[in-house]
């Protein structure tokens, strides 16, 4: 597999090996020691699979007191993936990443505990898998606002179909410190 870094420390756009023929494919979409040997030692404890029309968005999401880490990947369809790093005192503190995941390049995206998460559908719908370093838990979870101009992500889409929730969040600069993580310096 080849990994490639992003302009966010331990975020990483991995590639996985594709073995295909006339037959079709065959894809290692998780080994834990080679991951490891890649950047990603976490323990997964959750995995999620999620369907989602052409146009929706879901996130900014992130969790404060059980933060989650999350390999993501699309297994059928396309999406804007999108990280951003959301720690108080982080020095790219506020700053994106992004890829587009599809079933045609397989690629994954790894986000570490502490950054916001979110990803829009650009296909006609999109099946999205992602393993999670925690547990969800609806009660610690925060959104920062997806069309936050500071944050300088290129979306897809102008008039995304959103959640309730994902309407009413704030942008990263109103939402208290407290409720953010805080950079550890790793």
């Amino acid at each position: 597999m080849n990994v490639l870094k992003t302009n966010l420390p331990g975020v990483l756009q991995i590639e996985p090996r594709v073995f295909g023929d006339s037959r079709g494919f065959f894809i290692e979409t998780y080994s834990e020691q080679r991951y490891r040997e890649s950047g990603v030692d976490y323990g997964f404890v959750q995995d999620n699979h999620s369907r989602s029309t052409q146009g929706v968005l879901r996130g900014l999401h992130y969790q404060l007191n059980h933060p989650q880490g999350k390999l993501v990947r699309v297994v059928r369809g396309s999406v804007f993936d999108v990280a951003v790093d959301i720690r108080i005192g982080s020095p790219t503190f506020g700053k994106a990443a992004w890829t587009i995941l599809s079933d045609q390049n397989h690629f994954q995206f790894f986000i570490p505990p502490g950054f916001a998460h979110g990803f829009c559908v650009i296909s006609e719908f999109a099946d999205f898998e992602y393993k999670c370093t925690d547990y969800y838990h609806a009660d610690d979870e925060g959104s920062v606002l997806w069309s936050d101009p500071a944050l300088e992500i290129p979306w897809p889409v102008v008039n995304p179909t959103i959640s309730e929730k994902d309407d009413q969040a704030q942008v990263l600069a109103d939402i208290p410190e407290d409720k953010l993580p805080v950079y550890t310096g790793d």
